[in-house]
């Protein structure tokens, strides 16, 4: 009896009814990177909440930074890769939940970007020749504008991450598309106030060593360990002048 009870008032937590509504997976992950996903890491509610909303870059840092964060924050992500901004836009009430979030580390940009072609037999109908661009940047800057409104109204203080490098060999995806569209979303972020966490500028730097493979936009665990350092002082950072009198 005291069991079930006890369950019942963990369901009704707004953690674990954050973590109820996730959505099912529309977006491809790769099998290394899917411990990032893992949402029953311990939670000290002593501790600031740190939510990282992302793609499979995302996951794919996500554990590091929560060992590059243990004893400072507790860090959370939805059991999603959370795809392009119009999957953000139709989940983002479900992925923030009713937490208190003290920062929030986010990013879209790499599915929007991404050319896709239903006859295409390549991994995600990827088709940059005979392809439909997913989000063209005024759809993606409109659709940043009012996840951004949404994101503040946590009023945790805001990370936007640059969208990492798109390098050449890409199927879906235009090498050089991804400045552009970093473009559109920096100049959302000035006019809102968010903090920028340039990853595009780290994985720019990047020899083929730290991808996963020729044409890949995924990384080996030494290049998420260098993406997930810059995310920890990003974070570090925004947590430090959250503290300040």
């Amino acid at each position: 009896m005291k069991q079930s009870i006890l369950l019942a008032a963990l369901l009704l937590s707004p953690l674990a009814t954050l973590r109820a509504a996730e959505p099912s997976e529309p977006f491809f992950t790769p099998e290394q990177d899917k411990a990032g996903l893992k949402t029953d890491a311990p939670v000290d509610e002593k501790l600031p909440k740190v939510l990282i909303l992302g793609d499979s870059i995302s996951i794919g840092y996500t554990n590091q930074v929560r060992k590059g964060l243990m004893g400072t924050a507790n860090v959370i992500r939805p059991k999603a890769n959370c795809g392009d901004t119009s999957i953000g836009l139709a989940h983002i009430d479900q992925w923030l939940g009713k937490e208190k979030w003290d920062v929030i580390h986010f990013n879209w940009g790499l599915w929007d970007l991404c050319y896709r072609n239903p006859k295409a037999k390549t991994q995600g109908n990827r088709d940059k020749i005979d392809g439909k661009l997913s989000v063209p940047i005024p759809e993606y800057e409109k659709n940043l504008e009012t996840l951004v409104l949404r994101l503040k109204q946590t009023g945790a203080t805001l990370i936007f991450a640059t969208t990492t490098v798109v390098p050449d060999g890409e199927v879906g995806r235009v090498p050089g598309d991804e400045v552009k569209y970093n473009a559109a979303a920096e100049g959302v972020m000035k006019r809102h106030g968010v903090l920028i966490d340039d990853l595009y500028a780290t994985t720019r730097s990047f020899g083929p060593e730290m991808f996963s493979g020729p044409g890949d936009v995924h990384y080996t665990p030494q290049g998420y360990q260098k993406l997930a350092a810059q995310v920890v002082t990003k974070v570090t950072e925004a947590l430090s002048s959250n503290s300040r009198p």
